[in-house]
């Protein structure tokens, strides 16, 4: 038999005469999954900007002063774009919970957190399957979408807790002020993150291109030699 059970594992038998190879000996895998010491530190440069920008708070809409933009959602769409989604879901959460800790507004630092998971997930995914600039602004309007609807219903839930208003009101304010303002906000975050993308990227491309996957490569393997040339090379 050329092979046979044992167990409920099927152990193949060497044939007289042929040559088996070990995965080790004819293949080499070379895993890139893993993020190294040079990703992760750029990561958390890019939360720790983050962090910084998310003070620079400007009311960009008169009728609702309280609500304010801030560009630190640039750094996580932009780490998203060069290390994937996971990565710029990390440093969008780092940012959001650590300014939410700083400044006392832990209720605020859940709705950013999903927002952040909204708008940059969708446009990663979309981006890393074919890394062209139409691709980038499709999934960044994707991204824009699905964060302003999740942004309005986390408002939903979290103003009538936060504010202590009715949920009524809240309902009201959808058409004129949360919509309004938050598609200036997406609109803003993602017109910066085109323009300042590339060059961030040229900056870390070497870290970059150690994050497309497992690679295999085959290294070129000798043919094996028969028993009538080895015999004919000793004479």
């Amino acid at each position: 038999m050329p092979a046979e059970l044992s167990g409920l594992f099927y152990c193949p038998r060497e044939e007289k005469g042929t040559q088996m190879t070990t995965p080790s000996s004819s293949t080499a895998l070379k895993n890139t999954n893993k993020w190294d010491t040079r990703t992760l530190v750029t990561m958390a440069l890019f939360a720790a900007i983050g962090i910084l920008l998310s003070f620079v708070e400007i009311p960009l809409f008169p009728p609702a002063p309280f609500l304010k933009f801030d560009p630190s959602f640039v750094t996580a769409m932009v780490g998203g774009f060069i290390f994937g989604p996971l990565a710029g879901v990390i440093i969008g959460w780092v940012q959001a919970l650590v300014h939410g800790i700083l400044a006392g507004n832990i209720w605020g630092a859940v709705v950013n957190c999903a927002i952040v998971l909204a708008y940059v997930v969708p446009t990663a995914l979309i981006y890393r399957r074919k890394k062209t600039l139409a691709t980038a602004i499709a999934g960044l309007v994707v991204g824009s979408i699905l964060s302003i609807i999740v942004a309005v219903l986390m408002n939903l839930w979290i103003t009538p807790i936060y504010m202590g208003v009715p949920f009524e009101t809240v309902v009201a304010m959808i058409v004129p002020i949360l919509l309004p303002f938050n598609l200036i906000k997406v609109t803003l975050n993602s017109v910066l993150t085109a323009l300042i993308y590339k060059p961030i990227s040229n900056l870390v491309k070497p870290a970059k291109e150690r994050h497309k996957g497992a690679v295999i490569e085959e290294p070129a393997v000798s043919e094996p030699i028969s028993e009538s040339e080895s015999t004919t090379s000793e004479k």
